[in-house]
């Protein structure tokens, strides 16, 4: 009986560690998409607006942190993050008490920038895959946003 119980803590644990080990490496991959341009970093920025206005999106904000970092005495590539509105998505999670818990995460944003290689990136959260375990309204209105924002970034993006 020792025998067995030991064996099943030993079972236990590792499958903790196991498991912990993948939440910790491969979560940041699935939580945050990554993606090269296929142009450069103004034309990123002019094309992503233009796109997502063409899909009845609107461009709130758009935030440039590279001035805002020259402001405080630091100096970064370019980055520009765009804030993203569909109404249409937005209102049905900003008119549910329980769903508004989420408005933290409103509007959707985009960021574009450049790394040391020189390429410019688009990053966006995947709001899919974050909406797992949310109520059904919360659930189905962030896929649909994700599947919005993809289709408005599919002709900016190379994929592998």
């Amino acid at each position: 009986m020792k025998k067995y119980i030991l064996t099943a803590i030993i079972f236990l644990l590792t499958g903790f560690l196991l498991a912990t080990v993948l939440i910790v490496t491969r979560a940041p991959s699935m939580m945050l998409l990554e993606n090269q341009s296929n142009m450069g970093f103004e034309k990123t920025v002019a094309a992503l607006e233009k796109t997502a206005k063409d899909h009845g999106w609107s461009i709130p904000t758009i935030h440039n942190l590279q001035k805002s970092m020259e402001k405080s005495g630091y100096e970064v590539n370019r980055v520009k993050v765009l804030a993203l509105c569909n109404p249409e998505h937005a209102v049905k999670i900003l008119m549910g008490d329980d769903d508004r818990v989420v408005a933290n995460m409103m509007p959707c944003r985009v960021a574009v920038y450049e790394k040391s290689d020189g390429k410019t990136y688009i990053s966006r959260m995947n709001s899919k895959m974050m909406s797992k375990g949310m109520g059904r309204n919360v659930k189905t209105t962030m896929k649909k946003a994700f599947l919005d924002m993809e289709d408005i970034l599919s002709n900016l993006l190379i994929t592998e």
